[in-house]
């Protein structure tokens, strides 16, 4: 009989032969894993949720900074906004003090006619442009928040008058207010009351304009009249040199030469027209204060 052949095992049940390179790599392996299991300390529970509760709090205080930093930037801005925006503009506009400047025209010249933003408002700058009106001497400016600005005036104060141009057969045509220091107030076509006439060698420009300074002697004189005798003074005249004489109403003439010693000759003047004996015609002349003499026409 033919010997039978013993069946073979199936294929998935043979065992394979091991190289030495695979048992060597599974050792190396084996002996890392190992390593790395000494190598890795056992942390304590507790002190694993500590660090946990830790790095959760610095989290939290990281986001609480970041969103009040949020907060902060947001605010700023909205009030930014707020501020400049027409909820809060200049809608109230009060003037004080203007007796011969107009309200509307105190406003147009500040630059609040526009109602700007409170914001916006420069006191120092809108002080300045009100001050280039003629009358106005000095202004200040403060904000009334949420919507109004005041404006306070101190206006000028006229003390003598010009002609403002040259005389006329019926007599000058107009007539320019100035003050002691010669801005010109303003202009009119009579002839205003209680205010000295200048007889100067200039004539008087627009209003908020100056005179020049030939002009100085006689706004001087004018300016410091004394009560005792200023309503008697028709005019100021100024000659060459900056000689300086008044005309009264008595009529006589008052000669004061330059205005060094002012004070002294006005003293002279208002003494000798109290206790001096004068007609029509005399001239006073004081032009030396510690010799004052009478001569008559």
């Amino acid at each position: 009989m033919t010997p039978s052949k013993t069946a073979s095992p199936p294929r998935s049940l043979r065992r394979r032969r091991i190289t030495t390179a695979e048992v060597t790599s599974r050792r190396r392996r084996a002996t890392s894993a190992r390593a790395k299991k000494k190598a890795t300390p056992r942390i304590d529970p507790r002190l694993r949720d500590r660090r946990a509760a830790v790095t959760r709090r610095q989290g939290r205080r990281r986001l609480a900074v970041l969103v009040a930093f949020a907060a902060i930037v947001l605010i700023v801005l909205g009030g930014w906004l707020l501020l400049d925006s027409r909820l809060l503009s200049a809608r109230v506009v009060t003037v004080e003090g203007s007796a011969h400047t107009e309200r509307a025209a105190v406003v147009a010249a500040s630059g609040l006619a526009t109602h700007p933003p409170m914001i916006n408002v420069n006191p120092a700058a809108v002080a300045a442009r009100v001050e280039r009106l003629a009358w106005v001497g000095t202004a200040t400016v403060r904000r009334q928040w949420p919507d109004g600005v005041v404006i306070s005036v101190t206006e000028r104060t006229p003390v003598a008058i010009v002609a403002a141009s040259p005389a006329a057969p019926s007599g000058p045509s107009d007539w320019a207010e100035v003050d002691a220091t010669g801005r010109v107030l303003a202009e009119s076509a009579t002839e205003p009351s209680g205010l000295v006439q200048l007889a100067v060698p200039v004539h008087p420009g627009p209003p908020a304009s100056f005179l020049g300074p030939s002009a100085g002697p006689a706004l001087r004189v004018a300016a410091s009249l004394p009560r005792a005798y200023a309503a008697q003074v028709v005019a100021v005249a100024v000659g060459s040199g900056g000689q300086v004489s008044l005309k009264l109403t008595i009529p006589v003439t008052v000669d004061l030469g330059t205005t060094a010693q002012l004070g002294a000759k006005e003293e002279d003047v208002a003494a000798l027209l109290a206790h001096a004996t004068l007609t029509a015609g005399d001239v006073i002349d004081v032009s030396v204060p510690e010799s004052p003499t009478v001569t008559g026409p």
